[in-house]
C-alpha cells in the first residue's frame, strides 16, 4: 500500500467508508482517484508515482462493499460519489482533479457531476459508459457475463459470482506486459479487493447497468477520455457513448492498447488535467 495515511469516515447513515491519502506539501493540488472493479481503493504504486511526479496529493476511497467500507446494497454510482464528497469535507479539500480507470471511470465523472464547483478537470481511462439497454453496449467484451448477470439484479449477480472465473482472453499481450511491469501492483490489489467476498464487485456491476443517479450532461468541467482501441473488457464504443454526452469532453484513442496497457498514459493524462 502506497498511501501515507488511511482512515475511516462514518456517514450520516452509520456506514464506514475507508479512505486513503498520500499527503503532500501544503496547498498541493489534489487528485481524487477512483479505483476499478474489484480493487481495495488503496493508492497503488504506479498511480502514486505518476501523481507525485507532478506534485499531486492523492485521495482515494474504497467504495461500499470493498475492504474497510460497509456494503450498501442497491447503491448507485452517485451514492458512491456522495461518499467521496463526505471524505473531502472531512479532509477539508475544496478543489480536485477527479480521475478513474475502468469501473472507476463512472465514479470519476459522477463526482464531477455532483460536485461541479469542486472539480477542475476529469480523466477517465477505459471507463464504462451508462447502460443503454442495447445489445451493442456489450459488443467487443471478451466476457460480458458478469454485467449481463447484473441486469437480473443483485441476487442474480451474486449467483454468478459463485462460479465466475477470469477469462484470460480479456487481456491483450500488451496488457500482460503492463501487468508484468510497472502495473503489476494493479493485479495484486484486484485480488485483495475481493478477498472479503464479492459484495463490492457485485454492487459495482449492478450500479453500472442501472441508472447512475447522475447525468453526464451535468459534468461542467473539461473531461478527457483515454481509451484503448484493443480493449476487450471495456471496448472503444463506451468512450464514444460518453463523449456524445459530455459537453466539454475530449477523446484520446490509443489504438494498440488494451484495458490495462492504456493506463501507461496516466501521466500524460494528468498533465492534460493540470493544464486546464
Amino acid at each position: 500500500m502506497s498511501a501515507d495515511t488511511t482512515g475511516t469516515l462514518t456517514t450520516a447513515d452509520g456506514r464506514r467508508v475507508r479512505w486513503f491519502d498520500t499527503g503532500g506539501a501544503a496547498g498541493a493540488p489534489v487528485l481524487v482517484w477512483h479505483h476499478g472493479t474489484p480493487q481495495t481503493g488503496a493508492v497503488i504504486a504506479p498511480v502514486a508515482a505518476a501523481a507525485s511526479a507532478r506534485g499531486l496529493r492523492v485521495v482515494s476511497c474504497a467504495r461500499p462493499g470493498y475492504p474497510g467500507s460497509d456494503p450498501l446494497p442497491g447503491r448507485t454510482v452517485a451514492d458512491a460519489a456522495a461518499d467521496v464528497v463526505a471524505v473531502l469535507d472531512e479532509l477539508d479539500v475544496q478543489e480536485v482533479i477527479t480521475a478513474g480507470a475502468s469501473g472507476g471511470g463512472p465514479h470519476a465523472l459522477a463526482l464531477a457531476a455532483v460536485a461541479p464547483d469542486r472539480v477542475r478537470a476529469a480523466v477517465v481511462l477505459a471507463g464504462i459508459a451508462p447502460y443503454s439497454a442495447s445489445p451493442d453496449w456489450f459488443t467487443g467484451m471478451a466476457d460480458p457475463s458478469g454485467l449481463g448477470a447484473a441486469l437480473g439484479g443483485r441476487d442474480a449477480r451474486l449467483t454468478h459470482a459463485e462460479t465466475a472465473e477470469f477469462d484470460p482472453d480479456s487481456f491483450t499481450s500488451r496488457d500482460y506486459e503492463a501487468l508484468n511491469g510497472d502495473w503489476g501492483p494493479l493485479g495484486a490489489d484486484a485480488g485483495a479487493g475481493s478477498a472479503d467476498g464479492p459484495d463490492g464487485e457485485v454492487d459495482d456491476d449492478v450500479a453500472y447497468v442501472t441508472p447512475w443517479g447522475v447525468d453526464l450532461a451535468a459534468v461542467r468541467c473539461p473531461a478527457l477520455l483515454v481509451q484503448g482501441g484493443a480493449d476487450r473488457v471495456v471496448p472503444p464504443g463506451h468512450a464514444a457513448l460518453q463523449l456524445a454526452r459530455l459537453h466539454r469532453g475530449e477523446l484520446w484513442l490509443r489504438p494498440r492498447e488494451g484495458h490495462v496497457s492504456v493506463l501507461t498514459g496516466l501521466g500524460i493524462a494528468l498533465d492534460w488535467a493540470l493544464s486546464r
